[in-house]
């Protein structure tokens, strides 16, 4: 259920949990429609059986008119009742007890059942949010649910992350819908407000992914997470290159620019139309190459980044990154990681490649 003051929302967060969702007002209308619909039954069989009622009020031989069975169905389905139309005949009677008497049981719980409906969702999203808060730990935060927003989630459900661990922050609007039918939880607010992100987790997070539209924003938000979570690693994207350095001093671990990566792509499709094939190939995930990080096999220890079945571009030492060409990598080492270009088929944060008939036995 999503709230009805945006205000508060903004101000203040709003978890709402992924699940089938319809509008209130169609379930307000949808319970109106059968109301009217007992009591336009109700009216039908009070008035084609009128003979058999009596009002009090009119001489004896006077029978019952359609305004009379309209008002006998309202007060007796309300249970007013009071007396002053009632059935004389026989069958008359019979049909009330049989007919009339559960269509007012029928009325009467659809008006109760709408109250508990109410304070039963209330109170089963309560409970909802409650045991989401305490599953809640070491998850992944995504500021922002528009086009980048998306794909970064796209890219972590593909690689393992289960979409339970993903926690969507957003202002609202479409991103909510969108975010729902992919299956994530979302908390609806303003991202530079603390409480707002206290309330998808941001204390307990291991990785925060922020991604709104504008770089201002983006930049709030860094420095909210970062005072929040000063352990977790923050991703940012900026839209222009100027204010990647302002990010990384707000507390961002990586910054991507999203306007120069673009641009340079277009670029290298123009200049040469194969590399931006191979570019745009590397970015997509699922088909052709992907471009993978791996730990380092036993039996690679030793060797050149060059000599290793995979195409190492990159080798991770002590948290510094080296190209593997540079001389401190000549000699792979235990502990190191690798950057590398691999088929798509294949897992590509898996910790052993396992494909290439490497020897993984220790030596």
């Amino acid at each position: 259920m999503v709230p009805s003051d945006p205000d508060h929302e903004s101000s203040h967060g709003y978890v709402v949990l992924p699940e089938a969702f319809r509008s209130p007002w169609w379930s307000l209308s949808r319970r109106l429609l059968l109301g009217f619909g007992i009591i336009a039954l109700t009216v039908l069989i009070v008035w084609v059986d009128r003979g058999g009622y009596r009002d009090n009020n009119d001489p004896p031989a006077h029978a019952i008119n359609l305004v009379d069975s309209i008002y006998y169905s309202t007060v007796t389905l309300s249970t007013t009742g009071y007396g002053d139309i009632t059935p004389v005949e026989e069958h008359t009677r019979l049909v009330n007890a049989f007919v009339i008497t559960p269509l007012r049981v029928a009325f009467l719980v659809l008006l109760i059942g709408t109250t508990l409906e109410v304070l039963a969702t209330q109170g089963r999203r309560m409970f909802r949010v409650s045991r989401w808060r305490r599953k809640m730990n070491d998850h992944v935060v995504i500021v922002g649910y528009g086009t980048k927003g998306r794909s970064a989630v796209d890219t972590l459900v593909n690689n393992g992350i289960s979409r339970e661990s993903i926690v969507v922050v957003d202002k609202g609007g479409a991103a909510v819908s969108d975010a729902h039918g992919d299956g994530l939880a979302v908390v609806t607010g303003d991202a530079t407000r603390s409480g707002v992100l206290q309330r998808a987790g941001v204390e307990e997070a291991n990785q925060v992914i922020i991604t709104t539209d504008r770089d201002d924003s983006n930049v709030l938000a860094t420095l909210t997470v970062r005072n929040l979570n000063p352990d977790a690693w923050i991703v940012a994207s900026v839209r222009e290159h100027e204010n990647a350095q302002l990010m990384k001093q707000s507390g961002a671990n990586s910054v991507i620019t999203s306007s120069d990566a673009v641009g340079r792509l277009l670029g290298l499709s123009t200049l040469s139309p194969t590399l931006g094939t191979v570019m745009e190939d590397l970015l997509t995930y699922g088909t052709g190459l992907e471009v993978a990080e791996r730990d380092l096999l036993v039996s690679e220890v030793g060797q050149q980044p060059q000599s290793l079945p995979d195409q190492v571009i990159a080798v991770v030492r002590d948290e510094n990154v080296y190209r593997y060409f540079d001389p401190v990598v000549t000699q792979l080492a235990r502990g190191d990681r690798l950057i590398v270009v691999r088929p798509a088929k294949e897992l590509p944060w898996a910790p052993r490649p396992g494909t290439h008939g490497e020897e993984t036995e220790e030596e």
